[in-house]
């Protein structure tokens, strides 16, 4: 069903024949050279593979044309980056920001399309993912640097590394999508346009408004207080958001230790969200409330006293459906996981967090009130959850909060992975938005 020796994780150690045998075809030959002579790694110690250690995927394993290397963004990290189109400089750029648990691979088929249209393509793996700086941190670590407009702060430093002044377009997924949207309020004479994928944006937090004269609260309120986690807790069966757990600092440990292995975990996780898994139906809910939360799978409103890993094991998908699985092969997954592997999860947990974090709240509030004003485009599949998940943001989206509005686009065929589910009509809408 699975390349046992790329994710045997369910023992105590990863061992250094499983390492050569399971990711030759997915790393670079020195650092196979490396574990060849003798250094593993111990997950279960929490040990992690340094920064400097790390090498560019080897060419083999991206489609023709994509390079990858790295690139010090003048914010602080060296960016791990994939980018096609290079060859000559007078190309209009497009920067492709991921979501989670994903990384800039999860760009590649996209990537030689958009090149061939005669842009110059860039996918980062973000701070704290893959190859880039700053997965190398602890839960009790120094947050700040994961703040939103630190983040919007590494793009601008990383497009500006790699010799632009702006880009035609920043275009995001999942947790790549708010940030390409904040990209675009708080630059938007870098970022020219935006597209939006699997994930609306609901608009800039708001400021208290004609409040002197009321009575006087105590603070402002933080999204860490709403009280639509104890409503959800007090359901039969008690249940929790996702995105509440994944701030927590038991959600990285059940992540990257996953009874049934990181490889086995991902595909999962990756069929539960996709068009293939027959769970998915989603549709508007009517309101931000705790009953019509619950209609929502479990991958999102997951059991109170579940981890993640434990919610998408039971859907494991059968080995003929894994073969069938042309979005996702096993040699695709197999990069994912040998990634995940090495560095576990917390530094794209840490994205979470920040949606709990009262100072990052303040830093946002900033742009209280500012409207996406840039040309803006949503794309997502007509089997994701997350178009509705948050009752009314895709509607704000259109009359609100993007004063360019251009359309939204729901794809057959595709789930939450839109860009690798269905890569030709994304490609095509892209092209034709961007022209």
């Amino acid at each position: 069903r699975q390349n046992e020796n790329a994710c045997a994780l369910c023992g105590s150690r990863v061992t250094r024949r499983a390492l050569l045998h399971g990711v030759a075809g997915v790393i670079g030959a020195g650092v196979l050279t490396r574990m060849a002579h003798g250094r593993e790694y111990a997950p279960d110690a929490g040990e992690r593979s340094s920064p400097e250690e790390t090498e560019p995927y080897y060419p083999a394993v991206l489609p023709a044309g994509i390079r990858s290397r790295f690139v010090n963004n003048g914010n602080g990290i060296r960016m791990h980056v994939l980018e096609t189109g290079f060859e000559t400089g007078d190309r209009p750029a497009v920067v492709l920001l991921h979501g989670f648990p994903e990384l800039a691979y999860s760009w590649r088929k996209v990537m030689p399309t958009l090149a061939g249209a005669g842009f110059y393509v860039i996918a980062p793996d973000l701070r704290g993912y893959g190859r880039t700086d700053g997965w190398d941190v602890k839960y009790d670590d120094d947050l700040s640097p994961f703040r939103t407009l630190n983040l919007v702060r590494d793009i601008l430093g990383l497009i500006s590394a790699l010799g632009n002044r702006s880009v035609s377009a920043v275009v995001g997924h999942d947790f790549g999508a708010p940030l390409a949207a904040w990209c675009s309020i708080v630059r938007p004479d870098v970022f020219h346009s935006l597209v939006l994928m699997s994930g609306p944006f609901g608009g800039t937090p708001s400021l208290p408004f004609n409040t002197a004269n009321a009575p006087q609260l105590s603070a402002v309120s933080s999204p860490a207080k709403d009280p639509i986690y104890d409503d959800l807790a007090r359901l039969s069966p008690p249940r929790k958001h996702y995105q509440r757990y994944y701030a927590t600092r038991e959600a990285n440990n059940n992540l990257w230790h996953a009874p049934q292995g990181v490889h086995d975990f991902l595909r999962s996780y990756y069929h539960m969200k996709s068009a293939d898994w027959s769970g998915n139906k989603p549709h508007p809910l009517e309101s931000w409330s705790a009953e019509e939360l619950a209609k929502i799978p479990r991958y999102y409103i997951m059991d109170l006293n579940k981890g993640m890993a434990e919610t998408v094991a039971p859907v494991m998908p059968t080995p003929a459906q894994i073969a069938a699985c042309k979005w996702l092969t096993e040699d695709e997954l197999n990069l994912y996981s040998t990634e995940y592997t090495r560095t576990g999860f917390q530094g794209g947990l840490n994205g979470y967090r920040m949606g709990q974090d009262p100072q990052n709240a303040a830093e946002l509030r900033t742009f209280s009130g500012r409207t996406i004003d840039v040309p803006t485009l949503f794309i997502a599949g007509k089997s994701d959850w997350n178009t509705y998940q948050r009752p009314g943001a895709l509607e704000a989206m259109q009359t609100k909060v993007c004063t360019g509005f251009r359309g939204v686009h729901l794809l057959d065929g595709a789930g939450h992975w839109v860009q690798q589910e269905q890569p030709e009509e994304v490609s095509r809408l892209m092209i034709e938005f961007l022209k």
